[in-house]
């Protein structure tokens, strides 16, 4: 793809041409290690509550994660929106659409509230002196949280208003263009809502975990925060799926976006499993950072087992996921979910967990509903594709 755009090559990906694989790799890598390194510094303030306020304090970060992330996903699901949309229109050589939807994106991102290393760090010396130093608990982590995002964020937009790329940021364009603000909520709002209703069915989970006491609830967020990396791994092939076939959908390369979809399944799954089974072997001294409880560890541990296991599954239904949105479809993804996870596992815990009343029981739900999910996604991708090809 010729674009002319020289300062911007050093950073800048053809992914509608050239070899596939080594460029889908080239791709994720580093969405992979800024992922795990934002969320190192995110993890602090689970060991920093874990090791100076106690494993109740613990419990208590762990208990109200489900209800922020219904909130953040909701937001996460607007900026896949515009990715799509930035994507495709890149793809498609539609540059005036693309530099509208960059700032109309940013518009809606400012009216809603990498250099990615200084807000991390920031964010650990705060958790330190807020928790440690002031004595302040959980409210000090909540705190740190907050400043620290709030630099990453002014970061971002800095290193959008120094490119020179089509997507770069202009101050005196920032404005909400109609129709660029219903496509980006056409797509992102389905998917945000999806996020939504994962964090619900988790609210509901998180509830049946917090009736067996702290101790279980304090090795369910360390569990839960060491599969996070897992998560955020896996997350990074689905990014690119989604930017991958963006593009590709935009310029009507069709063939390409069935070898894009197979080699990131791949990748999704060689990720999940290497990952997701270190986090079993190494658990109990992965867990022992979080805190010395021994208690705490044997629950940590049974979540591992159940979840972080088989978590490559998770990664393949997310992977479906970015082919459908790539493609535009944002609705149909979103009824899925609502489905496979919502529905399904409210119904495992008024009839399965009810009957048998443990944790393994209750975290048995997700690799099943994960399996139930991707199986309804392939089959609603071949829909879509089928849909595509013929009005092309």
């Amino acid at each position: 793809m010729e674009t002319g755009r020289k300062a911007g090559k050093a950073y800048e990906m053809d992914m509608c041409s050239g070899p596939l694989f080594s460029k889908l790799v080239m791709f994720a890598v580093p969405l992979m290690l800024s992922g795990i390194l934002q969320l190192l510094f995110n993890a602090a303030d689970i060991v920093v509550v874990g090791n100076y306020a106690g494993h109740e304090s613990l419990a208590a970060v762990g208990s109200t994660s489900s209800l922020i992330n219904l909130l953040v996903n909701v937001f996460i699901g607007l900026s896949v929106g515009a990715n799509v949309l930035v994507a495709q229109y890149f793809g498609a050589h539609r540059m005036k659409d693309l530099e509208e939807t960059v700032h109309t994106a940013m518009v809606l991102a400012a009216g809603g509230g990498l250099f990615l290393v200084a807000a991390g760090i920031i964010n650990v010396i705060l958790n330190l002196i807020f928790v440690i130093v002031l004595h302040m608990g959980v409210a000090g982590v909540a705190l740190a949280t907050v400043i620290s995002q709030c630099i990453s964020a002014a970061l971002i937009i800095r290193c959008l208003v120094k490119s020179d790329a089509p997507y770069r940021l202009k101050y005196d364009q920032l404005k909400l263009v109609k129709s660029k603000l219903f496509a980006i909520a056409r797509i992102g709002l389905p998917a945000g809502l999806q996020g939504a209703i994962f964090s619900i069915s988790n609210v509901l989970i998180q509830s049946s975990v917090n009736s067996f006491g702290s101790v279980a609830m304090a090795g369910n967020t360390a569990a839960a925060n060491i599969e996070g990396f897992v998560y955020t791994a896996m997350n990074a092939v689905y990014q690119t799926a989604l930017s991958f076939t963006s593009q590709n959908f935009g310029a009507k390369n069709y063939d390409r976006m069935t070898k894009i979809l197979w080699y990131c399944q791949g990748m999704v799954i060689a990720v999940g499993i290497f990952m997701g089974g270190g986090a079993v072997l190494l658990g109990p001294g992965l867990l022992g950072i979080y805190g010395s409880n021994a208690q705490v560890i044997h629950y940590g541990m049974n979540r591992l087992r159940i979840i972080s296991g088989p978590y490559f599954l998770c990664g393949i239904m997310e992977v479906m996921v970015g082919g459908l949105r790539g493609m535009g479809c944002s609705l149909l993804p979103m009824f899925v979910a609502l489905t496979g996870a919502c529905v399904f596992r409210v119904i495992w815990i008024y009839t399965i967990f009810a009957v048998s009343r443990t944790l393994q029981t209750l975290y048995i739900s997700y690799p099943v509903s994960w399996t139930i999910t991707f199986l309804a996604h392939m089959v609603c991708y071949g829909i879509v594709r089928r849909r595509v090809e013929r009005t092309a």
